[in-house]
């Protein structure tokens, strides 16, 4: 999507998104914090932060960073923060995925979910979220990817054009986050409804 396209998109849906697009990655959301939450990690990042749906749910002495490109989403996410006292919330920052403000290797956990369809040049936000995340961390990223047969196949291809209004992607093919080359599969599965999401971990490599 082009970046104009997602700062108009966003300013539109923030204000209704935690019961709309909120509601239905709510599974996917909740698969991957559960799923961050059992790991040896202490810092996460969390790419595409949003209003910060998932912020509540990361455990307490985690420290977790959250970027978004849309200051709009950012600002329900910082009144989550506020509201919640999220101890464990330690920055949220507006960023460009493409080009992330932070050393190599700054985090044990990068996470992205459900925003890896919507940025411009996707490659390029997965070679930066490889490239903060800290030997032998890993990348966990809730997202939703075409279908290749069947009906929903078809609606998929069919609303691919709308991709602008939507807010995202409906034909995006997953071989588009597994093309880094220092990350590895160690889990994919799907996730309800009807499978409609898909939860991935990669490790990325000690060398």
């Amino acid at each position: 999507m082009e970046l104009n396209a997602i700062k108009t998109s966003y300013a539109r849906w923030a204000p209704v998104y935690d019961n709309t697009f909120g509601a239905i990655t709510n599974v996917g959301r909740r698969a991957s914090v559960d799923y961050i939450n059992t790991q040896d990690a202490e810092t996460v990042l969390e790419v595409g932060v949003g209003t910060g749906l998932a912020l509540p749910n990361y455990r307490p002495d985690l420290a977790v960073t959250g970027i978004d490109f849309s200051e709009d989403m950012l600002a329900k996410a910082q009144a989550k923060v506020d509201k919640f006292g999220l101890k464990q919330v330690r920055a949220l920052t507006q960023m460009d995925a493409r080009m992330l403000d932070f050393p190599d290797a700054s985090f044990d956990v990068v996470a992205a979910m459900h925003i890896i369809s919507v940025v411009p040049e996707p490659e390029r936000v997965m070679t930066e979220m490889a490239r903060v995340c800290k030997p032998g961390g890993q990348v966990v990223i809730t997202n939703h990817f075409a279908r290749e047969t069947g009906l929903l196949a078809r609606i998929e291809r069919l609303t691919a054009p709308c991709a602008n209004l939507l807010g995202w992607h409906s034909d995006f093919d997953i071989s588009t986050v597994l093309k880094e080359p220092d990350l590895s599969v160690i889990e994919q599965r799907p996730l309800p409804p009807m499978g409609m999401m898909t939860f991935l971990a990669l490790r990325k490599s000690d060398g």
